[in-house]
Parts: C-alpha cells; sequence; structure tokens
C-alpha cells in the first residue's frame, strides 16, 4: 500500500453515499495525499510540455526546416514536405499506444510514463543531429522522418498515460482542476518552442539560422528529458492501480495483459465517444496552434514574426483562463462545458476566419483569440472527461488506443489537410468549415456520453 494514500472503509465516512455503486466500491475509499497529487500533476505536465514544445519548435520553423531538408522543392513544396514529415510521426501513434497503453495496465502507469519521456526527449534531441540535405542528401529527411517516428511511438503511450495519472490521483470532486494543469503544460511548452523559434528567426541570420540556430530547440530537448525522468521515477504508482495490483497479489497472480480484444468488447462505445471527443479537440487544436502561423504568412501574407507573437500572445490569454475552466468541469459537468465549446466553434468560426483574413493586427488578435478562448472548453476538460470513459483495468490501453487512432487520422493531419485543400480549392475559409464539421461531430459526442464530472472513475473506489 502506497504510504501517501490510503484506503479506508467507506463506513467511516457517513457523508459519501454509496448508492448505486458495485458491492466492490462500497468497500473502498481512497483518501489521497495534497501533496502527492500536486506532484504527479507537475510529472505529467512536464512531459506534455516537452511534447509540445517540439510542436511549437516544428511548427514554427516550418519554412526553416523546409529549407534545410527540402531544398530542391518550391517554397510551397518544401512547407508541404515539412507538414507531411510533421505528419508521418502520427502513422505510428496508434501502434504506440496499443503496445504502450496494456503496458501501463499490466506494469503500471509510473513505469511507463518514464519510458515514454526519455523516448520522447531522445527522438526530439536525434533531429538536432541530424546533418542537412546538402551534407548528405536524401538521407537527411529519411533520418527526420526516422526520429519523427520515434516521437511518435512513444507519444503514443504520454498523453493516455498522463490523463490516466492524475485522473486516478485526483479527488472525485476536483478531477477537472487538476486535470487541466495537463493542457497548460501543453500551452507553457508550445509558448516556449514558439517563442524560442521566433527569438532565433529574428536575431539570427538567414545562414547561421539555416546552417546551426535551428537545431538549438531540439537539442534542448535532452537536458529536459532528463530533468522528466528524475521526477516521474520518484512518484508513486497511482491508488487506483495500486489497488487492482494489491487485490492481484493477495490471489498470488500477476495482472494480465489486457488484449486489445478487451479495450472494444464491452467498450465499444466508450472507444467511440473517445475518437469522437478527441477529434473536435485536435482538429481544432492543431488547427489554431500549429496550422495558423502557416495559414498567416503562405496564404494570407502576413508578417511571420508578427502572427508567431500574437500567437504567443492568445495562448498567454489561454493560460489565464485554463486553471479556472478546469474547475468549472468540476462544477458544471463535462457535457455542458464541452457542448458550449462545440456550439461556439460552429457558430463562430466563420466569423473567426474572416476576421483573421481582414489582415489587421487587431483583427487578426480578436479573431485568434476567439478561437483560442473556444478551445480552453476542450483543453480544460478532455484529460479528466477522457479517462472516465473507461474502467480502471485498460484505462491505459484503450485511452491510448482510441486517443490515438483519432490523433493519426484527425488531429495530426489537420495542418497537411487543410494546407492542401487551400492549394486545390482557393478556398481560404477552409480552416472554419474544417472546424465547424469537427464541432458537429464532437457535439454529438458530448450529448451521448456519461456525465462523469464529481463522480469516481469506473472500477475505482471514490477519491476524497
Amino acid at each position: 500500500m502506497s504510504s501517501a494514500t490510503s484506503i479506508v472503509p467507506s463506513t467511516s465516512r457517513p457523508s459519501i453515499s454509496a448508492r448505486g455503486r458495485t458491492s466492490a466500491e462500497r468497500t473502498n475509499v481512497t483518501v489521497t495525499d495534497p501533496s502527492l497529487v500536486k506532484r504527479a500533476v507537475k510529472a505529467a505536465a512536464l512531459g506534455n510540455a516537452m511534447e509540445w514544445f517540439d510542436f511549437g519548435v516544428y511548427g514554427y520553423l516550418t519554412a526553416t526546416l523546409g529549407h534545410v531538408f527540402f531544398p530542391t522543392a518550391s517554397s510551397s513544396a518544401q512547407v508541404l514536405s515539412t507538414l507531411g514529415t510533421f505528419a508521418a510521426a502520427f502513422l505510428v501513434r496508434p501502434i504506440g499506444g496499443a503496445f504502450f497503453g496494456p503496458l501501463g495496465d499490466r506494469i503500471g502507469r509510473q513505469k511507463v510514463l518514464a519510458i515514454t519521456m526519455i523516448m520522447m526527449a531522445a527522438g526530439t534531441f536525434a533531429i538536432g543531429l541530424i546533418p542537412s540535405y546538402d551534407t548528405i542528401g536524401v538521407w537527411a529527411p529519411v533520418l527526420l522522418i526516422a526520429a519523427r517516428m520515434v516521437q511518435g511511438f512513444s507519444t503514443g503511450g504520454e498523453y493516455g498515460g498522463a490523463c490516466t495519472f492524475i485522473a486516478e490521483y485526483a479527488p472525485d470532486k476536483r478531477r477537472g482542476f487538476f486535470g487541466s494543469f495537463l493542457e497548460f503544460g501543453t500551452l507553457v511548452g508550445y509558448v516556449a518552442g514558439a517563442g524560442l523559434a521566433t527569438l532565433l528567426t529574428t536575431t539570427l541570420s538567414d545562414g547561421d539560422l539555416y546552417g546551426w540556430g535551428w537545431r538549438l530547440p531540439f537539442l534542448i530537448a535532452g537536458p529536459i528529458g532528463l530533468v522528466g525522468l528524475y521526477v516521474r521515477m520518484k512518484l508513486e504508482e497511482t491508488p487506483a492501480f495500486q489497488q487492482l495490483a494489491d487485490e492481484a497479489e493477495k490471489k498470488q497472480k500477476a495482472l494480465p495483459k489486457p488484449k486489445l480484444r478487451e479495450m472494444f468488447v464491452g467498450n465499444g462505445g466508450a472507444m467511440a465517444l473517445c475518437i469522437a471527443l478527441v477529434l473536435v479537440f485536435n482538429v481544432t487544436d492543431y488547427m489554431l496552434l500549429s496550422y495558423m502561423p502557416t495559414f498567416l504568412s503562405e496564404e494570407l501574407g502576413y508578417d511571420a514574426t508578427h502572427g508567431t507573437l500574437i500567437l504567443i500572445g492568445v495562448m498567454l490569454l489561454m493560460m489565464c483562463v485554463q486553471i479556472p475552466m478546469g474547475a468549472a468541469n468540476d462544477r458544471f459537468g463535462h457535457r455542458k462545458v464541452i457542448g458550449a465549446a462545440c456550439a461556439g466553434f460552429v457558430l463562430l468560426s466563420v466569423p473567426a476566419v474572416l476576421l483573421i483574413r481582414a489582415g489587421s493586427t487587431w483583427a487578426i488578435a480578436l479573431g485568434l483569440a476567439a478561437l483560442g478562448l473556444l478551445l480552453v472548453g476542450f483543453t480544460s476538460s478532455m484529460p479528466s472527461a477522457l479517462p472516465a470513459l473507461f474502467p480502471t483495468k485498460v484505462r491505459y490501453g484503450s485511452l491510448s488506443v482510441g486517443f490515438n487512432v483519432s490523433v493519426s487520422l484527425f488531429g495530426g493531419t489537420t495542418p497537411l489537410i487543410a494546407a492542401a485543400l487551400i492549394a486545390g480549392t482557393g478556398n481560404l475559409m477552409i480552416p472554419a468549415y474544417y472546424m465547424m464539421a469537427a464541432a458537429i461531430i464532437g457535439g454529438i459526442a458530448a450529448w451521448r456520453m456519461r456525465e462523469s464530472a464529481g463522480k469516481p472513475l469506473p472500477g475505482s473506489p471514490p477519491a476524497v
């Protein structure tokens, strides 16, 4: 039994109703240590910050990376090739989720999250060491794709595990609040990546930027990964998983490795909801945070540095409301928050993109800010809503598979598809229509999902 948590008979806490719970759930109540919950949140958020630091750097150095790795192509082909390499990593994310997720349900969340942390750092660090196309020719983009594959494979087990880790540590009544820190880490990482990329592009000459400057952000991942590994190795296992492990130990059995079939049979509805919710979450997320810098510079001809600074300001605004919105999930429920955000994207995507197309600084800032504040409806709710779709014994695996299948098909491909559709049709409203379609799907999923805010996780006792 973990020294930082305790499980006590529910009869000793008469204020907690046992009505409607299974006999196993009526037996115990998990009492969490607040200091350990905070440590768990920090460790999970750090990994997410590192993942999105890489995304931020990659997104804001797209033109530079295209010049370094695809110099023989035209300017537009360089952008598409670089975005294609970005999307390629998402092809292996479901494989990583199918590998690390069930492993996390068998050997523990903490051990697997330590592995994914060091693999993510290694993949990002390796990008900074790849010689340019001028040095080794076609092997440069081949090695870039290989490093991105390592990132994608490890990331496949990262987000689902981090969500699960926080959700299983947090008390039921504050799961939304603590879960929102995971995406707060995303914004921190993205702002740091975008800020560093902007600093490099504005202070270095083209020769220095193409020669060595672009490497610096990727090389930073090495030390960050070692710090993250240390933090995660110092954590204890989650109370929910520890209880499963203790029960298996009493029976003198090891926890069985969950099979992919188990994640779908009996959980098919939850898996479908997961995929739909992740679709709207990631399409809008990648459209705003990954594609908009390219949209502003390549399609609208807006100064890249000014566009980046505006988007950094939008992300800082999102950070200010992220945690209060997480608490709002605990008060009002996930369904209402997610549903309101979906309705907002349906109604406001076209006006927001029209403002962005207007071209003035204030119009662009207002349009991006509107999309960013709507996106907070997802970033504040998904980390706590998604783990509650699945029971404890298959939570890590099911969430990892469902999340990464959806991200690979719909999220990570968003910048590439949006750019290709605009190139093919010439219609600059494609980003708005794309987000609206995703929001309709997400709204249907929010309407169909069971409200989980403030309630015990399926298969786990109440946590206070």
